[in-house]
């Protein structure tokens, strides 16, 4: 009886063992790899480690008093940089779209409504980036056509770093790079000048995409953000400056 039930015992230690080893390797194979895809579909995370130009990259949806307060510090130091703008933010905000433009700053496409793009099919990702794209040609129409499609380059920034394949072949597609970024503030979580300042300079080097949003801390903590940039022989410009015979445009670092 013993010797029996020992088999038994023996038997479904092994059975569970097989099982635990199948869902684990079932598992990994379902969990997505995400610096592999971020390989295989280029996504850009950095720029040109040669140079001598960062971008201060940042995401619009709101803020648009903060937007407008983050231009004029930029311009205060002659810097400029790409500002990511959400359609809907586009259709409420003309007239400050126009007046970035006017002024040397580059506008990127954020999509339409902040929508998790890894969750889209191809017909909705194309819907939020072409109307966008729409919005932003109508708004800059006063520039005239070349200088308008100069502040407006073909770069797009997926709401929450989200990507998806139908993005990336929907952006291929429309001639689009998928721009993510090096470094995160999360300013938009962590509303500490000290924090932010800390998170955008730690360790910053030419190249560098850090990803900021308009917001009342960012404020605050951007003076002393530029002051350390131009410290370290650093220059802030546009992500397309940024990327300019760029090398190295894979891997992130938080």
């Amino acid at each position: 009886m013993k010797e029996r039930r020992f088999r038994i015992i023996t038997a479904n230690v092994i059975i569970c063992s097989v099982l635990a080893i199948a869902l684990t390797t079932a598992l990994l194979t379902l969990t997505p790899d995400t610096p592999a895809v971020v390989e295989t579909n280029n996504a850009v995370y950095s720029g040109n480690r040669s140079g001598d130009c960062v971008s201060l990259m940042v995401n619009v949806y709101e803020g648009t008093e903060y937007v407008e307060q983050i231009a004029a510090l930029l311009d205060e130091y002659g810097f400029k940089t790409t500002f990511f703008v959400g359609g809907k933010w586009v259709e409420r905000n003309g007239d400050t779209v126009l007046k970035l433009a006017a002024d040397g700053f580059e506008l990127g496409n954020h999509g339409y409504l902040h929508r998790d793009h890894s969750t889209l099919n191809a017909a909705q990702n194309r819907d939020e980036i072409v109307l966008t794209e729409k919005l932003l040609k109508a708004s800059l129409a006063g520039l005239g056509e070349d200088a308008a499609a100069a502040a407006v380059p073909k770069l797009f920034a997926p709401p929450s770093g989200s990507l998806g394949d139908a993005m990336f072949d929907v952006c291929e597609g429309l001639g689009y790079s998928v721009v993510m970024w090096t470094r995160d503030t999360v300013d938009w979580r962590d509303h500490d000048p000290d924090v932010i300042y800390e998170r955008a300079v730690k360790n910053l080097q030419a190249g560098d995409l850090v990803l900021m949003h308009p917001t009342a801390a960012t404020v605050q903590a951007l003076p002393r953000i530029l002051e350390e940039i131009k410290a370290r022989g650093l220059r802030v410009g546009t992500v397309t400056q940024t990327l300019s015979s760029a090398d190295e445009n894979t891997g992130t670092e938080k």
